[in-house]
């Protein structure tokens, strides 16, 4: 880092238990800590059943198991979970799962002001940040509040095991895709950049690992690690033109959320690498190359993940739509957004061709 210091951070007051088998062992005496007696288990259909292995081990403590997470939290599935909660007579509630599960664990925080303790499976590092995000009408909002952040995160490697390969790649590089923003976020600072370096260096070493010994409870910590770090960048940092792309394209397209960041991240470092190359070195550095997005587009297609947005099914004449709609808000970035920049972008990611320097 170049110049005179000049920055701000705030530490978010996250408690974290890290070891394997932490998923049963732990969250009870996470939610005893708290002094909840009445918990409901948020999770996904995927998860149910390791949501209703934590269910058991709280035993009496929980209230019930809701089961109907979705990718994007549609505000119906939101409301429904947030009826179920005042049902139960809930006093908090434990999300197990991926993004999804969390962000629904999130919405109902959000709504009752519960507190969340949060048992993530995959990648996301949702977990480690006050940002929701709700889905209506084809529009996904996203906000931050201090009311959705988990009060305790438990990270199980043994819950990532039945993560099938194809996903925990792409889940692992959507969590990448939240460091790299973060190194030129407009409120980044050297813990941040410390973190992100790091996060995006072990979640690069782990996948490689993930991918060749699934089984590994070794790798999959690696990975989780590499989650936690990159998470706790997207909380503390403000995301710019990669993330609010893939929720244009998630919540508008109802692209698939990992898949999403994965195909666009490289093309989105291109756009913006010119005018954050501190930024661009950083995560070149961690990947041990000289060209970062290309690296990244390069990492995921050894692991097998797609690498165009055609691939993901979304149709060619949606670009353009995609590209106003991303245009039209307001957010922070290093380089300027314009409709014509975000189309080149967008042209590149559904083509799916190496990363060039692009055009803003």
């Amino acid at each position: 880092m170049t110049g005179a210091l000049d920055f701000s951070y705030e530490s978010r007051p996250v408690r974290v238990v890290f070891r394997a088998g932490a998923a049963v062992s732990a969250t009870p005496g996470e939610v005893e800590r708290l002094g909840l007696r009445r918990v409901l288990v948020v999770c996904g259909a995927r998860g149910a059943q390791t949501a209703r292995a934590v269910a058991d081990a709280l035993g009496p403590v929980c209230v019930g198991v809701h089961d109907r997470a979705r990718m994007h939290v549609p505000a119906e599935v939101a409301d429904v979970a947030v009826q179920a909660a005042r049902a139960a007579g809930a006093d908090g509630c434990v999300a197990v799962g991926g993004g999804s599960s969390i962000g629904l664990g999130k919405a109902v925080a959000l709504r009752t002001g519960l507190p969340l303790v949060a048992v993530p499976s995959t990648y996301s590092g949702s977990e480690m940040t006050p940002v929701w995000g709700l889905t209506e009408h084809g529009v996904k909002r996203t906000g931050r509040d201090a009311k959705v952040l988990p009060r305790s995160v438990v990270y199980d490697p043994e819950l990532t095991l039945s993560l099938p390969v194809p996903l925990s790649v792409t889940s692992g590089i959507n969590a990448v895709a939240h460091a790299v923003e973060a190194l030129y976020a407009p409120d980044t600072s050297p813990l941040v950049a410390l973190m992100a370096e790091e996060g995006v260096r072990a979640m690069a070493g782990a996948l490689p690992a993930v991918a060749g010994e699934p089984e590994s409870t070794q790798a999959r910590g690696r990975a989780l690690y590499g989650a936690w770090l990159c998470g706790s960048c997207l909380g503390a940092t403000t995301m710019g033109l990669h993330h609010k792309l893939c929720h244009v394209l998630g919540g508008t397209f109802s692209l698939p959320h990992a898949e999403t960041h994965t195909v666009v991240l490289p093309y989105a470092l291109a756009h913006n690498a010119s005018a954050a190359p501190e930024a661009a070195a950083a995560v070149a550095r961690a990947l041990d190359a000289s060209d970062a997005p290309t690296a990244l587009w390069d990492l995921a297609g050894r692991l097998g993940a797609p690498r165009s947005l055609a691939e993901l099914g979304l149709a060619e004449a949606d670009l353009a739509t995609a590209a106003a709609q991303t245009a039209g808000q307001a957010y922070a970035n290093p380089c300027p957004v314009t409709a014509d920049g975000v189309l080149a972008l967008l042209r590149a990611a559904y083509e799916g061709a190496p990363p060039a320097t692009l055009t803003h």
